[in-house]
């Protein structure tokens, strides 16, 4: 008897319905079953006599690619897949701006180790920084050298006062 058709079709399904549980399912691994079954398939597939072979490969290849292609149309539109998709595409998103009190030359002392990105204390406000090239200790006095966006870079004017003992 000869079991080839059998196990093309369990192959088929599994294949199938794997890749469809990959959508409630997310971590790749299902669907790269479900992929390795489909391929099993249309390895099976090539053992059955011509034509009949490259019209069992030709099925894998159709039937996977409606299911991709169904995934694309209706999962975004789904409940989960509103869940795990942005709404919004992106060119709305931006940084948020820095005070417009601290600006280049501004001074002031770093709260944290900038190790070279920490916490400073510029006109009264602690703000994130990023230290121009060296580690600078906390309580070092810095001045701000260049503000872009939210980026602050400082350059450290004098050691901590307690490092002098």
């Amino acid at each position: 008897m000869n079991h080839e058709p059998l196990l093309y079709a369990v192959l088929l399904l599994v294949g199938l319905f794997l890749l469809g549980a990959e959508i409630y399912l997310p971590g790749g691994i299902v669907g790269f079953l479900g992929a390795l079954a489909l391929l099993g398939a249309a390895v099976v597939a090539t053992q059955f006599p011509a034509p009949w072979n490259i019209f069992g490969v030709l099925l894998v290849l159709v039937l996977s690619a409606i299911c991709i292609w169904l995934w694309i149309q209706f999962f975004p539109r789904s409940k989960m897949g509103k869940k795990l998709t942005l709404e919004a595409d992106g060119s709305a998103f931006k940084a948020a701006e820095t005070d417009a009190a601290i600006q280049t030359g501004c001074e002031g002392e770093a709260l944290s180790a900038l190790r070279p990105a920490g916490l400073a204390l510029l006109n009264g406000q602690r703000v994130d920084v990023v230290a121009e090239s060296s580690w600078i200790q906390a309580g070092a006095r810095v001045k701000v050298i260049e503000v872009a966006g939210n980026r602050i870079v400082v350059r450290q004017l004098a050691p901590p006062k307690d490092a002098a003992k």
